[in-house]
């Protein structure tokens, strides 16, 4: 969910969690093919876990807790790109105006992306890569020059890359709902203002409509891969039968640590988050873009990062990278944090200096009311119409995506292949186990291309 993990200590061998409920060599009963999980081992993973940097606690004289949750003036009041911020490797298209799943439309709305290799004469070798749920259109590329951090997902997008630029045309949007040049709350409404808390309700459906207008825009008659994971997988799955039912094909999708239904356990995690910047009373109901700098939701924004980064991680990470150690030369027992409460500041801080709030809320809700199923049947059914070829991938340690959901979603979708990553850092792991992912998303796309 986040595109900024910190580094940590290398993967440490495991077996497969027995309350999986799956069987790493039998099949899983239902529509579609047999289920198998190929795990890569440890040792498979070349020489990068290894190099991975521990932390290193060196500060002294740190903060304490209280001091530490003071945010300077210096914090914008949002973290959205605005117009006239540097533009960077954004391109825009005015796709007009979008009809919403849950009444309403939003009469005007602009696209943000970015672009890497060249599209070829028949329209058919690009590849669409989506968004986590802070992350954007920034899949490669340095931090500067308009983007706040760089590119997301730089190992797996590029020359010679698992996802090869020589060979396909790339393109990454920011979702509609976000904070990063596509409409979303911090955008101007029709009456000239941000729009605020009059930003209307939307759904996965939505954000994939607007998609799909942009590759219309962008000359695209077929996508060979769509991929994204966590909320970027939410989105490829509804590709998989949106595209279609508006005449783009959709060749074949990689669902990464993601779900065909939001749960129950997600929608808890997620109420707190929520609650956080509605309680911040600079939060101001969604209405805070004229605020001085210093003087927007920040700590609620915060304090929803610091839950959402926990989900992020994994119980093992945080008890072998931090378990009790003290910041610094801050003393738990004299108002002072444990290091692990340093790190989630840390990412606290981060987060409310390059995201918007509003953004955060709206797409979180669209994540809640995330159902494949929806009109289509049910979930299951869903998944059993999908005709692209599907890579499913898992993380092993995920407590956010749990890997029985995407043991699901390739169960009942014919032909899946499904694949399960092994990793200390449990959500996040797609953001860091590149040693495992990028093979099996080349060894996916090669077997595609022998079989075109």
């Amino acid at each position: 969910m986040t595109n900024d993990p910190a580094p940590g200590r290398g993967s440490i061998p495991g077996s497969v969690p027995a309350h999986w409920g799956l069987e790493m060599d039998m099949p899983a009963r239902g529509a579609g093919s047999s289920v198998h999980w190929s795990v890569m081992s440890h040792d498979s993973q070349g020489s990068g876990a290894s190099s991975r940097p521990g932390p290193q606690w060196t500060r002294t004289g740190g903060p304490s807790r209280a001091q530490s949750r003071r945010l300077d003036a210096a914090f914008p009041v949002s973290g959205a790109w605005r117009d006239g911020d540097p533009v960077g490797g954004r391109r825009f298209a005015d796709i007009g105006a979008l009809e919403l799943e849950a009444g309403g439309h939003i009469p005007a709305v602009r696209m943000a992306y970015e672009t890497w290799g060249t599209l070829n004469e028949a329209g058919d070798n690009a590849v669409l890569v989506l968004h986590a749920l802070t992350g954007d259109s920034h899949v490669v590329g340095d931090a500067g020059n308009g983007h706040a951090t760089a590119g997301w997902w730089s190992q797996m997008v590029g020359p010679g890359a698992p996802i090869d630029t020589d060979r396909y045309f790339v393109v990454a949007p920011n979702v509609v709902g976000g904070c990063q040049g596509s409409t979303g709350p911090s955008s101007l409404a029709p009456d000239g203002q941000p729009w605020g808390s009059h930003f209307p309700i939307i759904t996965v459906r939505d954000q994939v409509a607007a998609e799909i207008e942009l590759t219309r825009a962008l000359g695209v008659r077929s996508w060979q891969f769509i991929v994204g994971a966590s909320m970027g997988g939410l989105r490829v799955l509804e590709w998989a039968l949106l595209g279609p039912e508006a005449g783009v094909g959709v060749e074949s999708v990689g669902v990464i640590a993601s779900a065909a239904q939001t749960p129950g356990d997600q929608i808890a995690w997620a109420h707190p988050q929520l609650t956080a910047i509605h309680a911040d009373p600079k939060f101001r109901g969604g209405d805070y873009y004229d605020a001085a700098p210093g003087d927007g939701p920040h700590v609620g924004l915060g304090i929803a990062r610091s839950i959402a980064h926990t989900t992020y991680r994994s119980a093992h990470e945080f008890d072998e990278r931090f378990g009790r150690i003290s910041q610094g030369g801050e003393d738990p027992m004299r108002g002072g944090r444990f290091a692990v409460q340093s790190y989630l500041d840390h990412h606290a801080s981060k987060l409310a200096k390059r995201f918007d709030a509003n953004s955060y809320v709206v797409l979180t809700e669209s994540m809640l009311t995330h159902d494949l199923g929806r009109d289509r049947g049910g979930v299951n059914t869903a998944l059993a119409s999908i005709t692209a070829r599907t890579l499913v991938v898992a993380v092993d340690t995920d407590r956010l995506f749990l890997p029985a959901e995407s043991e699901r979603i390739a169960r009942y979708v014919p032909g899946a292949q499904a694949r399960l990553l092994h990793s200390d850092f449990g959500h996040d792991g797609f953001l860091i186990e590149f040693d495992q992912l990028g093979p099996i998303v080349a060894s996916f796309l090669a077997e595609a291309n022998r079989s075109a």
